[in-house]
């Protein structure tokens, strides 16, 4: 049996992420989800991997998006205000089918609001947010130890489907300590990563972008979206 270990929701989440194969994290400083850009600061180094302290929540959606065309694991996280900053930054991910993990741990509001935990960002995070038809696959946890578990599960689902996924919790659940269990999970089958952009000379070259000019192309795209949202519907969604 693993050994259970006390910790904050927000650390336990950030520990899952390494656990789960994180390459890049990005993230701007934002009450209640303080502590997880200050572990990702400290973890991240310490495993060889990449921190960025952005200079602000657009800065950080963006670095997202250029870590994760090539291929790696990249996430961010931040609350209410900040999510609000980083939706044009998820539509354009969404358009360009690139995987990543958000983290959203909620605050009040609307506006700048409170600092004390809230559930108001429900429908922006289960509608997609920015602009343009896009979903986004949303996680909600329950309990630190889920704070922890969705972490391997979502990046398995931000990789199979090329979306993302957003962990949407709150300040309770981010600060609260309980005992959890920290294992490494298995990986779900996969699909390889081959639309990514690798620097490789002699190889055809991916294209990865969001802006889609060519008569009809958009709307075929939109329709590719719609066919992998059916399709997640009828088999990711669950209720516990």
């Amino acid at each position: 049996m693993s050994e259970r270990i006390l910790m904050t929701g927000n650390e336990a989440l950030a520990e899952a992420a390494i656990i789960a194969g994180v390459d890049a994290y990005f993230g701007y400083p934002i009450t209640p989800q303080n502590e997880i850009t200050a572990y990702m600061s400290r973890r991240m180094s310490e495993e060889g991997r990449v921190f960025v302290q952005s200079e602000s929540e657009l800065a950080a959606i963006n670095m997202v998006f250029g870590a994760s065309a090539t291929g790696k694991r990249a996430m961010t996280s931040s609350s209410s205000p900040g999510i609000s900053l980083m939706q044009e930054g998820i539509s354009y991910l969404s358009g360009a089918e690139l995987p990543s993990v958000v983290v959203n741990v909620m605050r009040g509001g609307p506006g700048l609001g409170n600092i004390a935990p809230s559930q108001g960002d429900y429908f922006q995070a289960t509608r997609g947010g920015g602009h343009g038809d896009y979903r986004t696959i949303v996680l909600a946890p329950n309990s630190v130890q889920e704070m922890a578990d969705f972490m391997s599960v979502g990046f398995d689902l931000a990789d199979e489907y090329r979306m993302t996924v957003m962990i949407l919790a709150d300040g309770f659940l981010g600060q609260m300590m309980e005992p959890v269990t920290l294992e490494k999970k298995p990986k779900r089958e996969l699909p390889p990563k081959d639309w990514a952009l690798t620097g490789a000379k002699n190889r055809e070259q991916n294209i990865v972008r969001s802006l889609w000019l060519g008569e009809g192309v958009l709307e075929e795209l939109n329709n590719k979206l719609q066919g992998k949202y059916k399709q997640i519907r009828q088999k990711e969604v669950r209720f516990e």
